[in-house]
């Protein structure tokens, strides 16, 4: 049997671990694009200076960061493995520290100790840059649900499906799919899917360590409901239809989650 070279095995052995590339690149920069225009003008001024160090402008240039790291640092890489996800379904979709993230490895966690890294300015601008970015990706991950899903089938990477003719599996379906189909550019999306001011403070509570467990039980009651998974492999437009405002109401509510959380650490 031919064995494969090193890297590529490698690359192989990544691609199948739970971890995907959660809203792909669009929906992490949604979710980006969407916070960025709540944020206060201490939090504003604060992030620009640190994504600055980064030659960034824009939280959306760095949305995807953390999904990259595998080709720019791959000890990061393999130590952040699980900070992307949480297997909870089969749990009915109520978050126990012991039992869902032991030794601090799943997004809740690393939400709560990169947002703590962030708001100590005691700390070198390197470490809170590079929590900024890990905070700006770990929440839009939170609120794709298949990062809070089961377990057996790494949330949805085991279930095969056929989109449009080609062979995916229900966590990419999720990731890209979903908001594809409504053919929309970023900017035109983002402008769709964008609150009013108001809604912020109407709908979203302030941040607090205890948020991203809420977070993702919601994201997990999601992926437990009737219909989530499709009882065919071949996905309809019906399918996309019916959930796709589901998954914009995650990148919403991720989206003005991020912008709450960087005002209570940095405002």
């Amino acid at each position: 049997m031919r064995c494969l070279p090193t890297p590529l095995l490698l690359l192989c052995l990544l691609a199948c671990t739970s971890v995907a590339h959660a809203w792909n690149g669009y929906g992490h920069r949604l979710v980006a694009n969407l916070a960025e225009p709540h944020l206060s003008p201490q939090a504003r001024a604060e992030v620009q200076r640190l994504l600055a160090l980064d030659g960034a402008s824009r939280m959306a240039d760095v949305a995807s960061w953390a999904d990259e790291l595998r080709g720019t640092d791959s000890d990061l890489a393999r130590r952040s493995t699980r900070w992307h996800f949480v297997n909870m379904a089969e749990d009915g979709c109520t978050f126990d520290d012991a039992r869902h993230c032991p030794g601090g490895d799943c997004v809740v966690a690393a939400i709560r100790e990169q947002a703590a890294i962030l708001a100590d300015r005691r700390r070198p601008d390197t470490e809170r840059l590079q929590a900024l970015k890990f905070v700006i990706h770990f929440v839009g991950d939170a609120h794709q649900p298949m990062h809070a899903g089961y377990g057996h089938d790494r949330g949805g990477n085991r279930v095969q499906v056929h989109v449009h003719g080609k062979g995916s599996n229900l966590h990419a379906l999720w990731d890209d799919d979903l908001l594809a189909s409504a053919g929309l550019g970023e900017a035109e999306y983002a402008a769709r899917l964008q609150l009013a001011p108001g809604r912020l403070t109407h709908d979203i509570g302030h941040y607090t360590p205890s948020a991203p467990a809420m977070w993702v039980e919601q994201s997990c009651r999601i992926v437990a409901a009737p219909g989530t998974y499709p009882d065919r492999a071949k996905i309809e437009s019906g399918y996309l239809e019916q959930h796709r405002p589901t998954a914009e109401r995650q990148v919403q509510l991720g989206g003005v989650r991020l912008a709450r959380l960087l005002d209570d650490v940095l405002g």
